[in-house]
């Protein structure tokens, strides 16, 4: 596999593990991908739930974000990342505290980071990446960073509706064409071409959402990514940090549990139907009382459950109080490897498909 340039930046193996919350990505996958070549990344949701220090939310998540990238750092030499979401309440205070521990990549999605360059210091070093699923989107990230802040993206992920977790589609607009990942990545490379060209500077455009084999990343990569993303494949490894449980539903799931469902937070998104989800879908409420004001979009009082806590007993394997996101290949995930196994499965499977279609 070709490397992954961004920037000044270079990444030995151009597979980018998706951040996934609540708790389901930190130190521990971050760093193991980060020593097999790639880019690990730390999820910022919820991560002060695990570093209750007090009894503010806010400052418990700005202790534990530090506290992981800390710990990740001392278990790699590699290339790691933060995956922070614009819908947070806490959004500018994650990205303050990623940047201030100098984390090679920020990845930002669930809404547009319209301001996002405005946290780097003259002499920060990450890099921004946000994280889209149109070239719209890219188009409207590009105008406001160019006008306010003489800054490019970095590079892009360019998410397609196979992904697990929220989605950034319209409900009715997952399964069209023009929502494929193949077509998505057509319409951001159309979008960008003339602006790399207009600045003499290449966006490098990652591919993610469903990609699944060796097989899938050669295809990708060929039809114009420089690099994918995968979040699925990384949960049943022995080092995720999810517990037995949670990775266990992944390898008793069939396709048909795959399903689409309506977050309390307005969004959709992609999960494990389980009897947790089956109660939401009968109008069974989970009654909450809401401490920690999480996302800007949840109406808390109408929400028939607590998005973050659901995800939060589901990642310590609370499965009858929560439920688990996967991406819509997790059911063919069959047994729990190393990272270093799953990465080699996916090299042999690349140079496989190179000699395929040579």
């Amino acid at each position: 596999m070709k490397k992954l340039i961004i920037g000044n930046t270079h990444i030995d193996l151009p597979i980018i593990q998706g951040g996934m919350g609540v708790g389901i990505s930190l130190s521990n996958l971050a760093s193991a991908v980060a020593n097999e070549g790639g880019i690990g990344v730390i999820s910022a949701a919820g991560v002060g739930l695990f570093y209750k220090e007090s009894n503010d939310y806010a400052k418990n998540n700005r202790f534990g974000l530090r506290q992981e990238i800390r710990k990740t750092r001392a278990l790699t030499n590699g290339k790691i990342g933060v995956n922070i979401m614009v819908a947070f309440t806490n959004y500018s205070d994650l990205v303050q505290v990623a940047i201030e521990e100098e984390v090679d990549f920020i990845f930002v999605g669930a809404g547009l980071p319209l301001d996002l360059p405005k946290y780097l210091k003259e002499d920060s070093k990450t890099k921004l990446v946000p994280i889209i699923s149109s070239g719209r989107a890219a188009k409207i990230i590009i105008k406001k960073w160019q006008k306010n802040f003489n800054y490019l993206p970095d590079a892009f992920i360019v998410e397609g509706p196979l992904a697990g977790g929220h989605l950034g589609f319209k409900k009715g607009t997952m399964d069209d064409d023009a929502s494929k990942l193949e077509n998505l990545l057509v319409d951001v490379l159309n979008t960008i071409a003339p602006i790399e060209q207009k600045y003499d500077e290449k966006i490098p455009l990652i591919a993610a959402g469903g990609i699944y084999t060796g097989e899938d990343i050669y295809r990708f990569i060929n039809k114009g990514a420089s690099a994918v993303q995968m979040g699925t494949r990384f949960v049943a490894t022995h080092e995720c940090d999810a517990s037995n449980t949670f990775k266990q539903s992944y390898i008793d799931s069939n396709e048909k549990d795959m399903v689409y469902i309506e977050s309390p937070v307005g969004l959709p998104g992609r999960a494990i139907y389980n009897p947790f989800l089956e109660d939401v879908e009968k109008g069974l409420k989970h009654p909450f009382n809401c401490p920690y004001n999480c996302i800007h979009t949840c109406p808390k009082e109408e929400a028939p459950y607590c998005i973050i806590l659901a995800l939060f007993n589901a990642k310590i394997g609370k499965l009858k109080n929560g439920f688990a996101f996967a991406g819509k290949n997790a059911h063919r995930i069959k047994k729990i490897l190393s990272v270093k196994e799953l990465i080699h499965e996916l090299i042999q499977g690349y140079k496989q498909a190179e000699l395929n279609f040579a």
